[in-house]
């Protein structure tokens, strides 16, 4: 099948960055060094491996950052099953500090390059990956030519387009199409995610779901759990989880509003980014509340009114604790963070009117009545008073966004069927490295 020529932007984009590697190398050094990038790994950001290739054949994954990567573990558990090994690459610090600790044996992390040409190939040097998947709307161009190139299947897999994207693409549908053609398959969450796929130039479309409604719940550490859990168990517990800039104080002056009403009321702030805990912090005590941060080893003591949840890969255990969640992002418009892990974790949901990355799930809890839409801070402390009060309501939110989340389930399933020939075919015909000459 031909494929739709390049266009002028891509061929400026592709020569701009050869020409330009020193300045994006001099972007990783500044990156580095304020703490956005690992240091001891920065290499891999330039394609150099971290470590070497396993032997026989091998996916490659990628998920951009943690909640992307998160919904790829169960598929990186499908493959080892089937024999292959796989590389998993992220491209955030965050993402890679949480995967580490979940990934399967047969599995390795490595960060991502950068999609400056020789990077790319460079890394795929190095690592001759069998098939390439990649999670969500990850379309890097040098990327997904140079897989083109060496006749390395890439498939995108739990594809998301919102109509925003959608329409910006539209005004480049020749760049899109001449991208998106080179996906053997596009497996999309929705209808309207695939549709618009279609739309732009993917061929292949199928609808599998979200990878995200089958992803496994986030561990908790058992000595935790029970530590805190004793500290916590005579109080009232909320957890406003995910959150960004200009949440924390909404949070903050609600917590002020109720402690008339709950004298020992423990709010937990986990900020979207960790290194925010500063910031949440400050929120709380300028309205005179009592602060403790988790990452200064600080505990949730009687006498702390706002605990700051500020590390990374302790969603679980809070989630665990509380019987209700406030998820950020969406009283601000950011798109609002993933209900499905503290739903599956029996917690009923708080979330603002800014949800739109997670359209479907929100939309199905909401007329469920396992998840209830704040507009405001003043709705939100409203609501969270309201709760507290009835433990009864909280189990029955609880029980009700369980049940709502069922008929989504299955994505991993309806994904691997897919995958299924692919592997089925590199198996039969023996395409490993030595094979397509790129040992």
């Amino acid at each position: 099948m031909r494929r739709p020529p390049l266009t002028v932007a891509l061929h400026a984009y592709r020569t701009g960055l050869r020409i330009g590697e020193p300045a994006v190398a001099g972007l990783l050094a500044w990156r580095a060094y304020r703490g956005k990038e690992d240091p001891r790994r920065v290499a891999e950001r330039r394609g150099i491996p971290g470590r070497a290739r396993p032997v026989g054949p091998l996916v490659w994954m990628h998920g951009a950052s943690v909640g992307e990567v998160l919904s790829l573990v169960a598929l990186v558990e499908g493959m080892i099953a089937r024999g292959y090994s796989v590389l998993v690459t992220t491209g955030t610090r965050s993402a890679a500090d949480l995967i580490g600790a979940r990934l399967p044996p047969g599995a390795v992390h490595q960060y991502v390059p950068l999609d400056a040409p020789r990077w790319i190939e460079r890394f795929l040097e190095h690592w001759q990956p069998d098939i390439a998947l990649v999670a969500e709307s990850e379309i890097w161009p040098n990327t997904i030519l140079t897989l083109d190139r060496l006749d390395i299947p890439l498939i995108l897999v739990n594809a998301r387009m919102s109509d925003r994207s959608f329409r910006g693409w539209e005004r480049a549908r020749g760049t899109a199409a001449a991208l998106l053609s080179r996906f053997a398959v596009c497996l999309a969450q929705t209808e309207e995610d695939g549709a618009r796929f279609a739309k732009l130039g993917a061929p292949r479309v199928s609808v599998t779901g979200n990878l995200k409604y089958d992803a496994p719940v986030p561990p908790a550490d058992p000595q935790q759990l029970n530590y805190l859990g004793g500290m916590m168990a005579d109080r009232p517990v909320w957890v406003a989880a995910s959150t960004h800039p200009g949440e924390d104080a909404a949070v903050a002056h609600a917590h002020a509003s109720l402690k008339a009403r709950f004298p020992n009321l423990l709010t937990v702030i986990a900020p979207r980014h960790p290194r925010r805990g500063g910031e949440a912090m400050a929120c709380a005590e300028a309205v005179g509340l009592r602060c403790a941060r988790r990452s200064a080893g600080a505990r949730p003591l009687p006498n702390v009114d706002v605990y700051v949840a500020d590390t990374i890969g302790e969603l679980g255990l809070f989630y665990r604790l509380s019987p209700l969640v406030f998820l950020g992002g969406s009283l601000v418009p950011r798109g609002g963070q993933n209900p499905i892990e503290p739903v599956r974790l029996d917690s009923a949901i708080l979330h603002g009117p800014h949800t739109g990355n997670f359209t479907q799930v929100y939309a199905a809890l909401d007329r469920a009545g396992g998840a209830s839409v704040v507009a405001n801070g003043g709705e939100l402390t409203d609501l969270v008073g309201q709760l507290l009060a009835d433990r009864r309501q909280l189990a029955r939110m609880a029980r009700i966004g369980q049940e709502a989340l069922a008929p989504f389930e299955g994505a991993v399933g309806r994904t691997l069927a897919v995958l299924d020939p692919f592997v089925a075919q590199m198996k039969l015909l023996g395409l490993n490295a030595a094979t397509r000459g790129r040992a």
